[in-house]
């Protein structure tokens, strides 16, 4: 277990945990998924309804529950790589703002031009 940041870790390399939650990430903010819990909602409903005994309840309930601490997992790890990109991508910008204005270098440019492409390896 690490505490890195996830968008930290191997450096340039896409891990697999990364390339993993990200196709969870595109899976569970399709149309599809949505149906799917709205079905599993209305089965959960029906199955109060139906009575079962109290076992069954249980074990759907605790299903429902790891499910979605998995789904939370996977989903933070996303959006914790995507935030950080956005701010590396706006401290680029800022740093070449500056750049242009006290007409320096350009070594903020060619980081704002790196920190553009900056999705393709995250």
């Amino acid at each position: 277990m690490t505490t890195d940041h996830p968008a930290e870790r191997d450096g340039a390399k896409h891990h697999w945990f990364a390339a993993f939650s990200d196709r969870a990430s595109n899976v569970t903010s399709s149309p599809p998924f949505y149906v799917l819990c709205v079905l599993l909602v209305l089965g959960t409903i029906v199955l109060h309804l139906a009575h079962p005994p109290l076992s069954w309840l249980i074990f759907a309930g605790d299903l429902m529950t790891s499910v979605n601490l998995l789904l939370l997992a996977l989903l933070k790890n996303t959006e914790r790589r995507d935030a950080h990109a956005v701010q590396r991508k706006l401290d680029a910008i800022a740093a070449a703002l500056l750049e242009q204005r006290e007409g320096a270098s350009h070594e903020a440019a060619d980081e704002l031009r790196r920190a553009i492409r900056m999705e393709e390896r995250t």
